[in-house]
């Protein structure tokens, strides 16, 4: 059967009023293996670990990723070279960066490391910016400055790219903002990152603090990029970087699960997902399910099972009407239609699959679909002996109960 054209099947009121969509690509960076390791719950994983989700973030087509943290240690040094070396080897496209304090003794072992991989690795030179955080620390502006030039000059003399970012930019006032990116800039910094740290900002303020960014490097004259780096406090993670990548930001920070500092990072796999839907990137996802499976056993975070999208049940239904419109247009003979009917996302899209189940809640359909997608005819009497167990269940029949009422129908 043919399909209508989809504007006539789904009324996208997303789109009834026109979004003008940005020309330029967006870069994804992944902070997995830097930021999401310094969650307080999770596994430092072992480097054969670490290069398997290297090689995976290149299979997905993420741009950038964060190697490590040199001031963290000789153990993280190590990683950080062997990491360098795994995409020179193997003449990976994604391109290593690493976060640094903004102070010699942070810069020089990166100096080394990118010397002994033999590829340059980008100074993400980070200071804290809002008020709150100067006057915790007892800094002053000029003093801030002062490390900014020291520490972006040393990088280009030593021919490291340099992201220059500031933490907690979105509680940070305008002036402070102004005088760090624009020393920054005129110092030699290429990219320049806006950081959610605490996870404080709404899409309102990403957009209001972006234009105001996007203003302070135009009038540098310089070409220079713009980060956006956010945070979970507020469960507004991935709406804030959708809404970064509609204010025109050229790369955004996230990692796989969301992992991170307290709760959390933008969720990689489901920023992602959103950014495929809206189509503001092409490249084939179904690896997803992959990355998140090597990441959840590397760090040993478990996937939650309503986790959107990856979760175990997130293409799951034992809802007999649920199911019902499932398996109709599963049985007009075109899965594209039994993919979206009860569904949001599209899960072939993303390696996954739709699942019909049995439980309390589930009809005639759902045993019958079940029956047939194995291979076993439904007779009535099988059916409702299948009903029965199920409506006096306490929970989703698993396969091994079903069989059981199979085996003991066909064999009485």
């Amino acid at each position: 059967m043919k399909v209508p054209p989809i504007k006539k099947l789904i009324y996208d009121w997303n789109h009834v009023k026109p979004v003008t969509k940005r020309k330029r690509p967006i870069s994804l960076a992944d902070e997995t293996l830097r930021d999401g390791l310094q969650s307080p719950s999770i596994i430092d994983p072992p480097l054969a670990k670490k290069i398997e989700i290297l090689h995976l973030m290149e299979k997905l087509g993420i741009q950038s990723l964060d190697l490590g943290l040199p001031g963290a240690g000789a153990h993280a040094k190590e990683d950080i070279l062997h990491l360098a070396k795994e995409i020179v080897a193997n003449k990976m496209k994604i391109r290593p960066y690493c976060a640094v304090r903004t102070v010699i003794s942070d810069l020089e072992p990166l100096v080394k490391i990118s010397e002994k991989a033999g590829i340059p690795i980008e100074a993400a030179t980070f200071i804290g910016s809002s008020p709150i955080r100067i006057y915790a620390e007892e800094w002053n502006l000029d003093q801030m400055l002062k490390l900014t030039e020291e520490a972006v000059t040393f990088c280009v003399k030593h021919r490291l790219p340099v992201m220059y970012v500031t933490e907690d930019t979105t509680r940070a006032a305008p002036e402070a903002i102004r005088k760090l990116y624009t020393t920054a800039i005129e110092c030699g910094a290429k990219r320049i990152t806006i950081c959610d740290t605490v996870g404080y900002a709404t899409p309102a303020g990403v957009q209001s603090l972006i234009k105001y960014v996007q203003q302070i490097v135009k009038k540098t004259g310089e070409k220079v990029k713009i980060d956006w780096h956010g945070h979970r406090d507020r469960d507004l993670s991935v709406i804030n970087s959708m809404a970064a990548v509609e204010a025109g930001v050229d790369q955004v920070h996230a990692t796989g699960l969301g992992i991170g500092e307290r709760v959390g990072n933008t969720p990689m796999d489901l920023l992602l997902v959103n950014l495929k839907l809206e189509g503001y990137i092409k490249q084939d996802l179904t690896a997803l399910p992959e990355y998140l499976r090597k990441i959840s056993e590397a760090v040993g975070v478990p996937l939650p099972i309503n986790y959107p999208v990856f979760g175990r049940d997130a293409f799951r239904t034992a809802t007999g009407v649920h199911a019902a419109a499932v398996i109709k247009a599963k049985k007009k003979g075109d899965d594209w239609l039994a993919d979206r009917v009860y569904s949001g996302v599209p899960a072939g899209l993303f390696g996954r699959a739709q699942q019909i189940e049995v439980g309390f809640m589930s009809g005639a359909s759902n045993a019958n679909f079940w029956l047939e997608s194995r291979g076993v005819k439904p007779t009535t009497e099988l059916v409702a002996a299948i009903l029965q167990r199920a409506k006096h269940s306490d929970h989703i029949l698993t396969d091994e109960e079903i069989w059981s009422v199979v085996k003991e129908k066909q064999n009485p």
